[in-house]
């Protein structure tokens, strides 16, 4: 090397040591350290232990263990507290302890199992079980919703002012709040009760299969606006990227996208549309009534969401699972669809079904679908969307399930 390089090369490293050495740039590259490396973990709480709660909360548990630099290990669940008889042919029944109904929330911590709602899968033993809401949300920094839409407003509305004010949320509920004045989407109500951001989970995601960890996709929505309470620095920031770590799987793949609206509403709507499906398999119509009644149903859900909200994105429902993906699955084997398909071909109430065949849990689409009606009614739109309303109608008894086609034509 010549003398005039060797020189050269002297000089800038001469330059990089005093740069290193500045107080100024060592101050910002320590803030860079904190920023990089924060020193604390984010606490995780579910809010809801029924079937699709406990399978998302075996999902959080599983990740808050596999990223530990991010997330505390712990997962509190909240569990509405109810008796529960463990059956004598469980395999972990013991006479001695279980000869009598128990809290369901201490069978769960117990067996690492929702015995009720999510029988025969093994939860993580870091996902504890907790009756009293407000101890389970207690410092929570991430809340996760997944209960039956019509609780929402009442467990918002108990754990308020009891929660961080820098958490943010994400709604796993499949449903919108409608009424003839208007239209909300449950992350919303929950934003707006508690004071914080919410997003929102939605896909074809039947939540047995996602417990057994066969594979599956979800879409999760998050666009948080500028004007939150902040995450202090210290946390790792919520952004995409956390959400990703939280609820990705190798089983369970996640999309990130910023529809928070579509997103919701796909997971609503679909549910009215697999009781049409339903309706349409108990006739024994075939698979080509069937491939009709989806063909309309993903036009209705997404000409919905473009007429009432702006943020929507059209293909949110043609490309996202919480859109088409999850209508077909919906439509295929769902509790909407089979309750539905029960109800024709024995002749019999979709109430009386949903009350057998449930275990104590509720259909999102009977509701949905007269709530919808009411908005659409108030509106004079209910032409404009011939199968929400022809499902409602065959609901209410008003039509029978014959007139799909006339009432489609």
């Amino acid at each position: 090397m010549s003398s005039r390089a060797t020189a050269r090369l002297a000089r800038v490293a001469g330059h990089i040591t005093a740069s290193a050495s500045s107080p100024s740039t060592s101050s910002s590259s320590s803030s860079t350290v904190r920023r990089m490396a924060p020193t604390r973990k984010h606490k995780v709480a579910i809010i809801g232990s029924g079937n699709w709660g406990s399978a998302i909360a075996k999902i959080l548990a599983e990740n808050t263990t596999a990223h530990p630099h991010l997330f505390e290990s712990e997962v509190r669940m909240w569990v509405f507290e109810e008796d529960y008889q463990l059956p004598s042919s469980h395999k972990a029944y013991d006479a001695s302890k279980h000869s009598r109904p128990r809290k369901l929330s201490s069978l769960i911590n117990e067996l690492h199992e929702n015995v009720k709602y999510l029988p025969n899968i093994a939860l993580p033993p870091n996902l504890v079980a907790d009756p009293s809401i407000l101890s389970a949300v207690k410092d929570a920094s991430l809340l996760v919703f997944n209960v039956p839409h019509q609780f929402v407003s009442k467990i918002c509305d108990q754990i308020h002012g009891h929660i961080v004010p820098y958490a943010r949320a994400v709604s796993c509920i499949k449903g919108v709040d409608v009424s003839p004045e208007g239209i909300s989407l449950f992350s919303d109500v929950i934003g707006r009760k508690l004071g914080i951001y919410c997003g929102a989970l939605s896909g074809a995601n039947i939540a047995n299969e996602v417990a057994e960890e066969k594979f599956c996709e979800t879409t999760i929505a998050y666009d948080p606006p500028g004007t939150l309470t902040p995450c202090p620095e210290e946390f790792p920031p919520i952004d995409h990227s956390l959400w990703k770590h939280l609820f990705h799987r190798p089983y369970f793949h996640v999309r990130m996208i910023h529809d928070v609206a579509g997103t919701s509403l796909g997971g609503a709507l679909k549910n009215v549309i697999a009781i049409g499906a339903g309706f349409v398999d108990g006739m024994g119509w075939g698979d080509n009534a069937k491939a009709a009644i989806m063909r309309v149903g993903i036009l209705e859900m997404r000409k919905f969401g473009l007429m009432f909200f702006d943020s929507c994105k059209s293909e949110t429902f043609t490309e996202e699972s919480c859109g088409v993906a999850d209508l077909i699955t919906s439509c295929a084997g769902g509790r909407n669809h089979k309750c539905a398909k029960l109800s024709v071909e024995q002749g019999r109430p979709i109430e009386e079904i949903e009350a057998e065949v449930l275990n104590g849990q509720k259909l999102q689409g009977t509701l949905t679908a007269m709530e919808v009606n009411e908005f659409l009614k108030a509106r004079g739109k209910e032409s404009e969307f011939p199968l929400m309303t022809a499902v409602h109608k065959i609901l209410i008894r008003e039509a029978s399930v014959e007139d799909i086609p006339h009432l489609l034509d």
